[in-house]
């Protein structure tokens, strides 16, 4: 059962077939990405009795090349250390399960709940850079809350790129959902307005905010983010409830620098981190949580409409270690 931000989803009937579980589906999603870390940490620690500085260097090369980040690295070798100091890390084989420990810790830290809402419409924007999946990481969340028993209405407000309402009016058949548009060139907070009125009067579960892909170095189109909240807020008092910033798991540590910048001028709520089956280096979630204090939200594993899953922590890790 899923938390959504009206609390917990409804039930669904179970299927005839057995589907693979969350958890299945995670480990294969990051199949890259455990292949190359767990590759690497048994060549650090595989016949090693004793922990020194050569395995404690093959363990950073390990941390680093799956993207976990510098700081969260040095964070990790530093508690080895100390615990190998105070003798009590008996041997090197020990070492995966105070990292897997680690690593838990760190994603638990930055989980925060859903904020809940009394009445419907929750409003989730979503904004990111051109290229990152954020379309289609609309069109998969569209079909995830419908899984879930909930209603959504999307609203076009990328109005910079005619493409851009095109692509999302072919997300809205895909899922059979409602799309609020205007023309290309219309102010993307009318755009939002309408679209959140036209919420609150079907009285729909979600609307989901589609924004222009941008570059977090465009100062004028940062602030037209700021706009829209300002407009969300006065339709609909506390929305959005999520802001949900979209970035490609492949881009590594140069997402860190996109995440600071939008969470600056957006007040980003959490992440939804794309393309985690196309990359080694999934350790960035680790980075990202770590570094930003962001919660992951929903990570993309496939090309598939249902290929949208709730990132968890504790499924995130051993779907690595197990």
């Amino acid at each position: 059962m899923f938390k959504t931000l009206f609390g917990s989803s409804p039930s669904k009937e179970p299927s005839a077939t057995k589907e693979p579980s969350l958890l299945e589906r995670l480990k294969a999603g990051v199949q890259k990405t455990r292949a190359g870390l767990m590759e690497k940490l048994e060549d650090a620690v595989s016949g090693r009795k004793e922990i020194d500085a050569e395995v404690l260097e093959e363990l950073e090369y390990a941390l680093i090349t799956a993207d976990i980040g510098s700081k969260t690295t040095a964070e990790i070798l530093e508690r080895i250390r100390e615990r190998v100091a105070r003798h009590l890390v008996g041997d090197a084989a020990e070492l995966k399960g105070l990292i897997r420990q680690y690593l838990l810790e760190v994603l638990e830290a930055t989980e925060r709940p859903l904020p809940q809402v009394a009445e419907p419409p929750a409003v989730i924007m979503v904004v990111g850079v051109n290229g990152a999946g954020k379309t289609t990481s609309i069109g998969k969340l569209t079909r995830r809350l419908q899984s879930e028993g909930r209603s959504v209405l999307l609203c076009a407000a990328d109005t910079f790129r005619a493409a851009a309402i095109e692509q999302l009016e072919v997300w809205a058949q895909r899922t059979g959902v409602d799309l609020i548009r205007q023309q290309p060139g219309s102010d993307p907070s009318a755009v939002m307005f309408d679209a959140l009125q036209a919420g609150k009067a079907r009285k729909i579960d979600y609307v989901i905010v589609d924004t222009a892909g941008r570059l977090h170095t465009k100062e004028n189109l940062m602030a037209e983010l700021q706009k829209m909240r300002r407009t969300a807020v006065r339709v609909i008092p506390g929305a959005p409830h999520e802001v949900l910033l979209v970035i490609e798991a492949t881009t590594g540590q140069n997402g860190l620098e996109q995440a600071r910048k939008f969470t600056e001028s957006s007040e980003v709520t959490g992440i939804i981190l794309t393309k985690l089956d196309g990359t080694a280096k999934g350790g960035v979630v680790v980075a990202i949580s770590r570094e930003l204090g962001l919660p992951i939200r929903y990570v993309g594993v496939g090309e598939q409409l249902d290929d949208l899953l709730p990132f968890e922590p504790a499924n995130f890790v051993a779907s690595l270690f197990d």
